[in-house]
Order: C-alpha cells, then sequence, then structure tokens
C-alpha cells in the first residue's frame, strides 16, 4: 500500500487491483470508505470546501468540485485549479463504455450473457484464462476473473513508476493490454468471486469494437457525448495533451511521498483505453451520470440491468457494483451512485443521488496524497475533514 493510498483510506480494497509498490491510483476504482463518525446535519457546501482545503494542506497542489442540488450548481477549488478545468477522469470511463455496451443490448445488437469468445474470438485465451466461459456482463461488473494488466509488475515499472518518464508517450495497443493480462493465471473461476480488473474494461471496449465495427470511442461519442452536449468531454485515443482550460497533473512515480514531484499531464492515454482514457470537467460528469440515473439513456429493462449490484467483499456491506457503477450508502445513510477514478496526477469522484437531484463531481491533480471519498462525504453529509 503506497503513501497515496494509505491517506485514501477509502481505496482499501478496489485499490487491491493495483499492486503495492505502484505510486499513483492508477485506472482506480470507486473509494471504499471505513465507517466514520456520524456525521452532522447538511449546511450547504461549507464542509465540501472544507474537504478540498484539506487536500491542499496535505499536499495537492489544487482540488476542485461542482455541486448541483435541485437545479442549483455550487463550485470551489482550493490551490491552484480553476472552476471549469478539464481531467482525466481515469475508470470513470467505465461507466460510459458500460451505458454504450447497454443500449446496444436494448437494440438487439448483443447479450450481456454472450460469451466473450463470440466478439473476440481467441483472445482471451492462456495460463487457465477461457472467453468461452466468460460472459460480457462479468466483464462489466468484475466477476469475470480476468487478471489485470494493471498488477504486472513489468508494465507497472514502464508505464507507472520511473520508467514513465521515457515510455510516457508509447502507443499501446487495447489486444496488447490482453496479453499483458494473459500472461499470468485469472483470479478465479468466472462467476465465483468479484476482483477489479482494468482488462475487463479493455475487452468491453474490444466488443463494442466488434459490435458497431468502429472504435470504442465513436460510440461514446455519437451515443453519449453529442446527444447530452458534453462539449469538455472526449475519448483521446492517443493524443497526449488535456485541451485548455485545465491545470497541471502531478505524481512522485514512486511510493515515497517525500520523493520529487513531476509533472505527468502529458502522456499517451492508450495505456488505459476503455479502462481509463476519458477526459472530462466537473459539470459534464454530473449531466452524464444525472443523465444515466433518470433513464435518458436506457431503457428500463437495461436500467434494472445496470444497478443490479453484486458485493465487492464482506468488509464492505455498504459498497456495491453494478455494471460499471458503483453504489454506496454514505455515513449519513444517503446513498449514492457513480464511479471514482485515477490515472497519473488526477484522481476523481462523480457521484449522484438515484433520482438525479444532488450530484457532485471533483478532481485533485496529484496521486500521492490527498482524500478524495472525504470530498464525496463531504458534499452529501456534511461531514468535516478530520484535523490532523
Amino acid at each position: 500500500m503506497t503513501t497515496a493510498r494509505t491517506a485514501r483510506t477509502a481505496r482499501t480494497v478496489v485499490a487491491a487491483a493495483l499492486a503495492a509498490g505502484l505510486t499513483v491510483t492508477a485506472l482506480a476504482a470507486p473509494a471504499l470508505a471505513a465507517a466514520p463518525a456520524p456525521a452532522p446535519a447538511k449546511t450547504g457546501h461549507a464542509a465540501t470546501q472544507a474537504a478540498l482545503r484539506a487536500a491542499v494542506d496535505a499536499g495537492v497542489p489544487g482540488a476542485v468540485a461542482q455541486a448541483r442540488v435541485d437545479g442549483r450548481s455550487w463550485t470551489g477549488t482550493a490551490g491552484e485549479r480553476g472552476g471549469d478545468d478539464r481531467y482525466r477522469v481515469g475508470s470513470i470511463t467505465k461507466t460510459f463504455a458500460a451505458t454504450v455496451l447497454l443500449q446496444l443490448q436494448a437494440e438487439g445488437r448483443i447479450d450481456l450473457d454472450d460469451p466473450v469468445e463470440k466478439w473476440l474470438p481467441g483472445l482471451v485465451r492462456g495460463n487457465g484464462h477461457d472467453g468461452r466461459k466468460i460472459t460480457v456482463r462479468q466483464l462489466l461488473n468484475h466477476t469475470s476473473g480476468v487478471y489485470s494488466y494493471t498488477e504486472d509488475p513489468a508494465f507497472q515499472e514502464k508505464v507507472f513508476g520511473p520508467g514513465f518518464l521515457e515510455h510516457r508517450y508509447d502507443t499501446w495497443k487495447p489486444r496488447e493490454l490482453v496479453a499483458v493480462a494473459t500472461g499470468h493465471a485469472p483470479d478465479f473461476a468466472p462467476g465465483t468471486s468479484w476482483k477489479y480488473s482494468n482488462t475487463n474494461f479493455v475487452l468491453a471496449g474490444l466488443v463494442i469494437e466488434k459490435v458497431t465495427g468502429r472504435p470504442y470511442g465513436k460510440a461514446v461519442e455519437n451515443r453519449i457525448v453529442k446527444p447530452l452536449k458534453l462539449r469538455a468531454t472526449s475519448v483521446p485515443g492517443t493524443r497526449t495533451t488535456v485541451p485548455q482550460p485545465s491545470s497541471r497533473a502531478y505524481s512522485t512515480l514512486v511510493p515515497d511521498a517525500g520523493a520529487p514531484v513531476h509533472d505527468v499531464t502529458e502522456l499517451n492515454p492508450s495505456l488505459a483505453h476503455a479502462a481509463g482514457e476519458m477526459i472530462s470537467d466537473s459539470a459534464d460528469l454530473q449531466t452524464f451520470y444525472r443523465a444515466l440515473l433518470k433513464g435518458r439513456l436506457l431503457p428500463k429493462a437495461e436500467m434494472r440491468e445496470l444497478t443490479a449490484t453484486v458485493p465487492v467483499s464482506p468488509q464492505y456491506p455498504d459498497f456495491r457494483y453494478g455494471l460499471g457503477i458503483s453504489w454506496q450508502k454514505l455515513s449519513c445513510g444517503t446513498e449514492v451512485w457513480g464511479h471514482g477514478g485515477g490515472i497519473h496526477g488526477s484522481v476523481s469522484e462523480a457521484y449522484t443521488t438515484r433520482d438525479g437531484r444532488h450530484s457532485l463531481a471533483a478532481n485533485i491533480n496529484a496521486d500521492w496524497t490527498g482524500d478524495t471519498q472525504a470530498v464525496v462525504e463531504a458534499e452529501f453529509c456534511g461531514t468535516l475533514p478530520a484535523k490532523k
């Protein structure tokens, strides 16, 4: 466990998708919170602003959050950030990809219970992996058992460790990422357990491409980004920069909070593909999750499938995972849906209540310190950050 994840205790279970020693919260899953003290009464956004400030006090260069309650928006910043910053959203990409696959099922073009082998013949094979026994649904809810390529030590060293500075502009083909994964044994037999695996969503992106005959990013753009007018949202492919307005992103690249800090803003996001390459801003992310949870993107049948959750760990009964989306019951009892995401120098959270009346999206531009789950608790529960 790195210093960053020690500070962000909320990431304990799903961050296990990344091996100990990996500095950045790369393509990280939604946050998991240890049970905090009972929440005080919610009053405005003062607690959220305090949580942003606490992140900066902990060493984060900048933090930004935007919330929307019954149509009224609030934006808060701390440190060197702009309220309309665009940023890399990491694993929040997964919800976009899952939504596209559910749309394709609604159109009768795929069944989520199809074996992966039907769409990607021969790809998920080796060391015990067998795409004939894994369904597309199991990819989306992380019950496939497929090894996560981001746990591979050589990949970590090259992409997340000191090797990043040399390899930051390398292009990775999605099938290369899958090959890294199938070089290892699966974590468990399909359907017998739960473990967060970024390979699942690289495969999901490839399935979208097989079904539609186009890059998965085009499906995301045509089916979600354009209809919702998400003007700050993009699927960058191999583009290495983040569009303006945006702030820089920073990482230590080693599990040592005292190590030198590097500017990691520019990178080739093909290392993440459909598991975590997208760029957005806080306003767009809220628009997306509100539209999704209010049923604007999926028919009722697919909404039931999206929100049919599985447990992730007996240790965390108040956290469950659906199809590319997570459910949390927070300390005050409020239930929220959404996803967290991390990639080099960028950690994000985007959540909304089931009725879409209250939403939040937040980002910090560092990956070695700062507690983004505290921002979620602050906004929805009014929980003030713990004093050091």
